[in-house]
């Protein structure tokens, strides 16, 4: 006689059919291909198609050349940065400007002074480069006439320099966090809710052809929920960490993203949070699945699970803008709230380590007691075939 299966025995068993069926799907495979395709080429598309040399302000010189590296460092040093070239002669510089070539030609004059040629009045940035980068070279000759040693003065003005000490720096990532936190609230939003309804759609099927009955000859009802949750949670991990993976390999390589600790924080604690998150929404779709003989009256006892989920991304989306604000920092803290509202406080850096150790402490807390709970309401549920239980029949059996 073989010995009796252990309780974590069983749900492993249960974990690894949910998972082989669900990654051995044709509409799996094919659909998982697109949206990597559609991550990758996205970034991809991004990076070529902004920033870069698109930026610079394209000025012409015409006769000595002396001035360009003036331009280039004034430009370079107001973040305003310039790329000179050379022109032949006048009217070859204004037929470039005309032509928009060039956004500008300066013509020499007597003494040092230029004309600049536009097509309109440049802007602000590109006329102070010009003016400042003219009245230095301008200096510098002077200078140099009067017998001055330009690398003796150089070295003498050397020290005086300003230090900028501001209150409030400027993140120099904001961008990226800004970027990512919108990522992570679409994922977060697509994934539990996607795999949620598969936990339910999986306790239907069982259901429905009889095959539960089968197994809860050989496995205890917790073994079984808790076997499909991890099973399809393992599927949507997967899936998650090949989507970020995907999206911050590519983003490094074409510089949408810096190599810094703050894409990789984020994909991390975006993935751990997915699994809080999954749980806690998980046994409760289980549990909804079981109340229903057919798959097509899942919504009726699982709506108030969608009702909550919308509920739950629409503060968050509404957080991304203000994600310090006095809302996204209350409902951090409320399980299941903080399954979302959390990774979007850690990508924009706004979240101390103390709350994100309580949160997860008080989303372990809430899950391990809702699993028991819907692990009863499974058991009394799953066998009752037809009529549709509803949640207060489930929550309190008749006597």
């Amino acid at each position: 006689m073989s010995a009796p299966m252990s309780f974590g025995t069983g749900i492993a068993l249960v974990a690894k059919r949910e998972f082989m069926t669900q990654v051995m799907k044709k509409s799996f495979i094919v659909s998982n291909v697109i949206i990597l395709i559609a991550i990758v080429g996205g970034i991809i598309a991004y990076s070529l198609f902004s920033g870069g040399d698109e930026d610079k302000s394209t000025i012409g010189l015409t006769g000595s050349q002396s001035l360009a590296p003036t331009l280039v460092a004034v430009g370079e040093s107001v973040a305003n940065p310039v790329e000179v070239t050379e022109v032949s002669d006048e009217e070859s510089g204004r037929t470039q400007v005309a032509n928009g070539d060039l956004d500008v030609v300066l013509i020499p004059g007597a003494d040092g002074a230029y004309t600049a040629v536009t097509e309109s009045d440049p802007s602000a940035g590109l006329r102070a480069v010009i003016d400042t980068a003219v009245a230095q070279h301008a200096q510098s000759a002077a200078l140099t006439e009067q017998g001055v040693d330009q690398a003796a003065l150089a070295e003498a003005t050397s020290t005086a320099v300003v230090t900028v000490q501001a209150l409030d720096p400027p993140d120099p990532e904001a961008g990226q966090r800004i970027a990512l936190s919108v990522a992570v609230v679409f994922l977060l939003y697509m994934q539990i809710m996607m795999f949620g309804l598969y936990v339910a759609m999986g306790v239907v099927e069982e259901k429905s052809s009889r095959v539960v009955e089968l197994l809860l000859s050989t496995l205890k009802p917790l073994q079984l929920l808790w076997g499909k949750v991890i099973g399809i949670g393992a599927v949507g991990l997967a899936q998650l960490a090949l989507y970020g993976i995907a999206g911050v390999g590519t983003g490094l390589a074409t510089g949408a993203l810096t190599l810094t600790g703050t894409a990789f924080g984020v994909l991390f604690g975006t993935l751990g949070w997915f699994v809080l998150g999954f749980a806690f929404f998980a046994v409760l779709y289980a549990a909804a699945g079981s109340m229903v003989s057919r798959q097509e009256d899942v919504n009726a006892t699982a709506s108030p699970l969608m009702v909550l989920i919308v509920i739950m991304f629409i503060s968050a989306f509404s957080a991304v803008g203000d994600p310090d604000g006095t809302l996204s920092n209350v409902l951090s803290w409320i399980p299941p709230f903080s399954a979302i509202l959390m990774p979007l406080r850690i990508a924009a850096g706004v979240a101390s380590p103390i709350q994100v150790v309580v949160t997860i402490l008080l989303m372990l807390a809430v899950t391990a007691a809702l699993s028991v709970l819907a692990a009863k309401i499974y058991q009394r549920s799953i066998l009752r075939i037809g009529k549709v239980v509803s949640w207060k029949e489930a929550l309190i059996p008749a006597k």
